[in-house]
């Protein structure tokens, strides 16, 4: 598969990357734990189903010492055992995130109320962000088959 535009060769996607990318920084130094960021971009990811950002996030979240037992069962998390309360509640804020499609209502009182159980407004900001940032990226690559799944390498967006 061919990527449709190649963001590389493109001025406005260079730019608008930059800004991406430090949206992507700015999580990954927030408050929310690291190994619940890579869960809940590895679950959005596996819903929209962009490859690239499922072998991104699962060796991301590998390399952040995340167990495969674990990452195996993200798909399916309210069967699992191996989850916290913490990492279900941010879980389903992101499922109900993304599928806002699927849900009229949006994200639940319910899960909001569950989410605000276990993290703070500045973590919650930083789950909301992350959901709606993983959301956009996940499209950019869906829209442009972006071809590189099983190519990435821990760190590269460092």
């Amino acid at each position: 598969m061919d990527a449709r535009l190649n963001f590389f060769a493109s001025p406005t996607a260079g730019k608008a990357a930059k800004q991406f990318m430090a949206v992507g920084r700015s999580l990954k130094n927030s408050e929310l734990p690291v190994l619940t960021q890579e869960l809940v971009a590895l679950r959005v990811s596996q819903i929209n189903g962009c490859a690239v950002c499922i072998d991104m996030h699962t060796k991301e979240a590998a390399e952040a010492g995340e167990t495969s037992v674990r990452l195996n069962l993200v798909a399916a998390w309210r069967e699992a055992t191996v989850f916290t309360e913490a990492e279900r509640a941010a879980l389903a804020l992101a499922e109900e995130g993304t599928r806002v499609a699927d849900a009229a209502g949006g994200v639940s009182d319910e899960v909001w109320a569950h989410a605000a159980k276990h993290y703070d407004d500045e973590q919650l900001t930083s789950l909301v962000i992350l959901v709606s940032f993983m959301n956009s990226v996940n499209r950019l690559n869906i829209i442009t088959r972006q071809p590189c799944a099983g190519d990435y390498k821990p760190g590269i967006l460092g």
